[in-house]
């Protein structure tokens, strides 16, 4: 009697053990992958960072860290100018996408998943072929043109150092609209999921207790929606400050962004210690401004 009563209870016990390490099966791919793909490309980048040599006589780990200083001091105004266009360009999204992301989660109805299909659409052709796209709505001849030369814009644009005499493309003001353009549904989405889990009787009661809607907004849809914003942009300025297709097709040397100097570096110039410390440096940067914003957010719910 006592034999037999005792191994119901072994038996889940040696199931508990022979699931135990199951969590750890399941994450094993995802960590094979990211050791593969960026842990060890990564080693190899700040292996070759440290190097020293050229192209044809190859090159030698001599441990060169002068090669570092020498990139952020050469390339501190194309670092600088990458996070000022970054900057501008996730607060442009910002503007852009919360009313937007509002108006889909609160308001659309039965139009919602049509909302959210044209919200993605740019992702439905590459990135290369948008961006070219902006040259021609921007040329001499364009619409957009045609409306800042009426409104006498282009004067003030270029009085402010935005735009280059009377046109817009090859200036700073065409990369920043790029930029917003192209990483916009990154900052809508995450918008969206945020005000879409917000409870309307939330709302409701705010304006039952006689707030207004600008107080309503202020105290109940704003602080519930945070997770949202800045998730939407840390996703629209980290890949905006490491961009480099927009500031080399809609812009000119002088608004060269630090990932343009990279891909020069990398491609034209075959400078690959110089190339590799510029990406170890913007990575860094990124890292450290992404730290203090999180910190300083107050949440670390990034949807």
């Amino acid at each position: 009697m006592s034999a037999t009563s005792a191994v119901p209870a072994a038996t889940p016990s040696r199931s508990r053990r022979r699931f135990a390490g199951m969590p750890y099966f399941l994450l094993l791919p995802g960590l094979l992958w990211l050791g593969i793909f960026f842990v060890i490309p990564m080693i190899f980048l700040l292996s070759q960072s440290l190097q020293t040599g050229t192209l044809e006589t190859g090159y030698q780990l001599t441990f060169h860290f002068a090669t570092y200083s020498d990139a952020m001091t050469q390339f501190f105004r194309q670092f600088l100018r990458s996070f000022e266009y970054a900057f501008l360009a996730t607060v442009l999204a910002l503007l852009i996408g919360y009313p937007l992301a509002y108006a889909i989660a609160l308001k659309s109805g039965r139009w919602k998943p049509v909302l959210l299909v044209m919200v993605v659409a740019p992702f439905f052709t590459s990135f290369l072929l948008r961006t070219l796209a902006w040259q021609t709505i921007l040329n001499s001849d364009g619409l957009v043109m045609k409306f800042f030369r009426g409104t006498h814009l282009i004067q003030l644009t270029s009085a402010l150092g935005w735009t280059n005499g009377s046109q817009l493309l090859s200036s700073p003001l065409a990369v920043v609209t790029g930029l917003t353009y192209n990483f916009l549904p990154f900052m809508v989405l995450p918008l969206f999921a945020s005000l879409d889990r917000l409870d309307p009787r939330l709302l409701e009661a705010a304006g039952d207790l006689y707030a207004s809607p600008l107080t309503a907004f202020r105290r109940v849809t704003l602080p519930m929606s945070m997770p949202g914003v800045v998730a939407g942009t840390l996703l629209t300025f980290i890949p905006a400050a490491g961009d480099y297709i927009n500031s080399r097709l809609l812009g000119n040397p002088n608004t060269a962004m630090i990932g343009q100097t990279i891909e020069g570096y990398f491609l034209r110039i075959n400078d690959y210690p110089t190339a590799a410390a510029l990406s170890f440096v913007l990575m860094f940067t990124i890292l450290v401004l992404v730290s203090l914003y999180v910190r300083k957010s107050g949440t670390e719910e990034l949807v």
